[in-house]
């Protein structure tokens, strides 16, 4: 599991440190839409090698972890929209305490569909694979969340 921690560390730190940076270009969009989809095919990699799958297994969980990446998808793009608009604010040094209770409430809402949207994947992740395999697949998927959470605690500013 060391080798997982270490690759989400770093789609970590490519996701979230462009996530607050990068400017509003066309360029560096297709560039971060590019390393995306590439951090996306690599989590995919790490996930088979960890889950050892029987062919059947394999059947069964593959479009259950596909539909959960599509559901991660949409939250994790409310993420960096709230982020994007945070560093612009930050940037601008035009955070307001209206925008601050925006992004809090925001920041709050994400977190809470986050966790609505788990609880309602454990049970199909259960029905596709036997407990202790579902049980290390949702281990790794919780490893990337909370690397994720702690590279935006590293690298986002407080708020001024």
């Amino acid at each position: 599991m060391k080798g997982t921690m270490l690759v989400a560390m770093l789609v970590a730190s490519l996701l979230m440190g462009s996530a607050v940076s990068a400017p509003a270009q066309d360029k560096p969009a297709n560039n971060l839409e590019i390393i995306h989809e590439k951090l996306k095919a690599d989590k995919k990699l790490i996930v088979a090698k960890y889950m050892e799958l029987t062919e059947s297994e394999a059947k069964r969980f593959w479009p259950v972890y596909e539909a959960y990446q599509k559901d991660l998808d949409a939250l994790n793009r409310r993420l960096f929209d709230l982020l994007q608009s945070y560093a612009a604010d930050y940037r601008n040094k035009s955070l307001t305490d209206e925008k601050a209770k925006k992004l809090l409430d925001d920041w709050i809402a994400i977190e809470n569909d986050d966790a609505k949207r788990r609880a309602s994947f454990a049970p199909k992740v259960l029905k596709a694979l036997p407990a202790k395999k579902a049980a290390r697949y949702l281990q790794i998927e919780n490893e990337y969340r909370i690397l994720i959470k702690y590279d935006l605690a590293a690298t986002v500013p407080l708020v001024q």
